[in-house]
């Protein structure tokens, strides 16, 4: 069971997603793309929330919060809506079963930045 305090933190954040989406401006000023941007950002926010919308474990709940504030203000601050491109090493040489292929994934969901924990791993 989420915490009245967590819920009502949760709640405040979508509702911050959505004037933020309402008052959005693309950094290019076209308004083709600020639409698009608007509808990403709408899209993205349903989507997170509808997924995580079961999660009971407090310690999770926390984490999700703080991805979803490091999203808004990376956001907010490179006037981009899409996360940000992270550079992990790729897979390397190791066979796809073994030490070293086990040792190398947990090195790249370690090396995963905050912002991107909700997503899941594209290579």
């Amino acid at each position: 069971m989420m915490t009245p305090v967590a819920r009502q933190e949760v709640l405040g954040l979508y509702r911050k997603i959505f004037r933020i989406a309402q008052k959005w401006q693309s950094a290019s000023g076209q308004m083709e793309e600020t639409v698009k941007e608007k509808q990403y950002i709408i899209n993205e926010a349903k989507t997170l929330f509808q997924k995580n919308k079961n999660i009971t474990d407090p310690e999770l709940i926390k984490r999700c919060i703080e991805e979803c504030n490091a999203r808004v203000e990376i956001g907010l601050h490179y006037s981009n809506p899409y996360p940000r491109p992270i550079h992990l090493p790729p897979m390397g040489l190791a066979q796809q079963q073994g030490r070293t292929f086990r040792h190398q994934e947990k090195l790249r969901k370690l090396s995963k930045p905050i912002y991107l924990k909700s997503y899941d791993e594209v290579s």
